[in-house]
């Protein structure tokens, strides 16, 4: 299904929908939520002009096609699935992007995939509130994305990581007071660069944004006009570097490496299980999956425990 052009009054979800192209052979699920979160964003920009109209209908058709198509694929119809599978996905980019970036191996398939990172992670405030470390490596990723983009146009040799004196954190917050997390990465190629996110070692994923696990059905133009401040702010135009292979790992953890991440989780007997703490299990169950579509089998273990750990001691 071919959609309409986008015009310039819509420019604000030009990326989403380059971003979602991209994936329909690849991924359907980043380019079904890339279209639904364009959708969202674009009914809010909307002028309602006659192109602006096609477009955002012909989105709509296509989300309601999709749903209808991969009706028991959970990550399309269950929002809670759908939030693992992008997370990690983001993440999975943007470890790739970071790593090779502090290895000196710049090119523009660094720059997108720190870009795709941080658009990604603005999809995600589909779903609610951004963690503290999603907020960080979208803030980085558009960053390090403008970076070396205007480093390479300008045939300088960018400096790998966090550049040298962005180590104090205040100093950082000071800088960046007036650098929000959607700068375009022309601008943000002048403003001070986070260091990269680095959990504490016990951090959990962040609680469910929704009290259920329920599917998500795409608003329709008349809810949406009707209340449009329920919907995220659009973000600015930003720069739309070349195309890119995502970094898929293949890594397996060795059975010594396996048997020190499991730990045996002892019962405890009469334990209750709050409604809020099933959403929780739940969740962590479906991070597990989502990691084993990437060979993550550590992170799958290590999420499937703490799932069994929750379930049966009431207490993470």
């Amino acid at each position: 299904m071919e959609l309409p052009p986008c015009p310039p009054s819509l420019k604000s979800i030009q990326h989403f929908l380059k971003l979602a192209q991209e994936h329909d052979t690849r991924d359907v699920v980043i380019a079904y939520w890339a279209r639904l979160y364009a959708l969202q964003v674009g009914l809010k920009a909307s002028t309602q002009t006659g192109e602006e109209t096609k477009l955002l209908l012909g989105i709509m058709d296509w989300l309601e096609q999709m749903k209808k198509q991969y009706a028991e694929n959970e990550a399309i119809t269950n929002e809670v699935a759908a939030q693992a599978h992008i997370e990690n996905y983001a993440l999975k980019l943007f470890l790739y992007a970071d790593k090779q970036d502090r290895e000196e191996n710049f090119g523009k398939n660094v720059v997108k995939a720190f870009y795709s990172s941080g658009v990604l992670y603005d999809i995600l405030q589909t779903f609610g509130e951004l963690s503290e470390e999603a907020l960080h490596n979208r803030k980085y990723a558009k960053w390090k994305a403008a970076y070396i983009h205007n480093c390479l146009k300008n045939g300088e040799t960018p400096i790998p990581g966090p550049l040298p004196d962005d180590d104090d954190e205040a100093e950082l917050e000071g800088e960046n007071a007036n650098a929000s997390a959607d700068t375009s990465p022309e601008d943000a190629a002048g403003a001070a660069a986070p260091a990269p996110y680095q959990p504490e070692p016990d951090a959990q994923p962040p609680a469910p944004s929704s009290p259920t696990a329920s599917g998500v059905v795409p608003p329709t133009a008349e809810e949406v006009l009707n209340n449009p401040n329920k919907l995220p702010s659009p973000p600015v135009d930003e720069e739309k570097p070349g195309g890119f292979v995502p970094y898929v790992p293949t890594a397996q953890p060795n059975p010594a490496t396996a048997a020190t991440i499991y730990q045996p989780i002892v019962p405890v007997a009469g334990v209750q299980i709050t409604p809020d703490q099933m959403i929780t299990a739940q969740k962590y169950c479906k991070y597990a999956g989502s990691a084993l579509n990437y060979d993550d089998v550590k992170t799958a273990i290590e999420n499937l425990q703490k799932a069994l750990k929750l379930l049966s001691t009431g207490s993470e």
